[in-house]
């Protein structure tokens, strides 16, 4: 396996944290059902990161899918060989030891871990896109320099406590609070499901440094999971991403030191907000994986089930059902990759990304509950992947955002520009 980290030709410099988009373009190919990309052309680097990211995924993560699903596991063991392979930090620049590949190199690792485990999806995600990329867009140099390159390469997990009991959609309603005293803040209060929070090293928080200005008195801080008065409660057992870790974060007289806050004191909301805005797009990415992965499950087992003395793909109601989620995948598809090349280019793609992660995690729910249908009886069963794409799709319209909050987000920009 490449260590992409580790390969001069995949370490780019890039010192600020929007990479510029690759300029050299060339068609690819489509091996499955899942992996059309005509229009989307992407480079010669990024199709050999995608086959490549894929061969793991078949190898290393289908085989052991079911099991940590059925048992609620986290596979620490393939986050390891993750870490090994070098993806943990694919939009980091190089000088913070990442692989300097930018957001559509990202997604497009998200997406290919998706099609066979959305909770390993979902870890990586969490980890790049909410546990890293706030310090490494955000934070002082300081902070850059102490955190990011352990986050980038794998030495250190990450993780981001926005959600609280009393403020999920309404995350301005935070209640968590941070009063100074000399050179730190006193941390008080809880946040609860944190994805990667029982295996993470370093978090990004946000807490109430003044009371009574709303979302404007709301500040973002880097704690460590070393730090006194700083402790992780288990979750619930949850639908779906069972095999992804969850868990509360409990802060009593927790002291964190001034330099740790992200930006300015009372910029913590915003700068979350605009978290957000990457890390729908990697939701998206998650979703269209697992609406690929359903695809490529139901397509195979209709070409080879028989029924009424044909096989099911010869049967037009199964038949119109495949053309529809093929062509409702393509639609996201083309949503995703662009929400990813306009971040890259450093362009806005705050109502994109909103687009992508609503309109993908409505197909992801879509594309499983036919693939259950195709499936018959045997999609109700644990013994085929189908049931588990349909629960996990269910997470891709509640986690950063719901669909209703996506809607929000688009027609306010809509309206605005009108």
């Amino acid at each position: 396996m490449p260590r992409w980290r580790y390969r001069a030709s995949w370490k780019r410099s890039q010192p600020d944290p929007i990479a510029a988009p690759d300029a050299a373009m060339s068609e690819a190919t489509a091996p499955n059902a899942s992996s059309l990309v005509t229009g989307l052309d992407l480079t010669d680097e990024q199709r050999m990161l995608v086959e490549t990211v894929r061969d793991f995924a078949i190898s290393e993560v289908e085989p052991i899918a079911g099991e940590i699903d059925r048992n609620h596991r986290f596979p620490l063991e393939t986050w390891k060989k993750m870490v090994e392979l070098g993806i943990t930090g694919i939009p980091i620049s190089a000088e913070y030891e990442g692989a300097g590949l930018g957001t559509l190199a990202y997604i497009l690792v998200v997406e290919e871990l998706a099609k066979v485990c959305a909770s390993t999806a979902l870890t990586l995600a969490a980890h790049v896109s909410l546990g890293t990329y706030p310090i490494y867009a955000w934070g002082s140099e300081e902070l850059r320099r102490r955190y990011v390159p352990d986050l980038a390469s794998g030495r250190a997990m990450g993780a981001y406590g926005l959600t609280e009991p009393g403020a999920g959609s309404d995350s301005g309603g935070t209640k968590t609070m941070a009063v100074r005293k000399g050179d730190r803040y006193v941390l008080n209060g809880r946040k609860c499901f944190i994805t990667n929070a029982n295996f993470a090293q370093t978090f990004i928080c946000t807490a109430v440094t003044e009371p009574g200005k709303g979302a404007k008195g709301i500040s973002a801080f880097v704690v460590e999971r070393a730090m006194k008065g700083f402790h992780v409660e288990k979750g619930e057992e949850k639908l779906g991403m069972r095999g992804s870790d969850w868990a509360s974060l409990v802060f009593e007289d927790c002291e964190v030191p001034a330099g740790n806050m992200v930006g300015p004191e009372g910029e913590g909301f915003r700068t979350f907000m605009k978290t957000l805005d990457g890390g729908r797009i990697s939701i998206g990415a998650l979703a269209l994986g697992i609406a690929e992965g359903s695809l490529d499950k139901a397509a195979a087992y209709a070409k080879q089930r028989i029924a009424f003395g044909k096989p099911l793909a010869d049967q037009q109601a199964v038949a119109f059902k495949i053309a529809t989620m093929a062509t409702e995948i393509e639609a996201a598809r083309h949503l995703v990759y662009h929400a990813a090349r306009l971040k890259d280019a450093g362009l806005p793609f705050s109502k994109e990304s909103a687009m992508a992660k609503l309109y993908a995690s409505e197909v992801a729910m879509r594309a499983s509950y036919e693939a259950i249908q195709i499936f018959g009886g045997n999609g109700y069963s644990q013994e085929y992947p189908v049931e588990r794409y349909w629960r996990d799709a269910k997470l891709c319209t509640i986690g950063e955002g719901t669909s209703e909050i996506q809607r929000l987000v688009i027609s306010r920009q809509v309206l605005k520009a009108n």
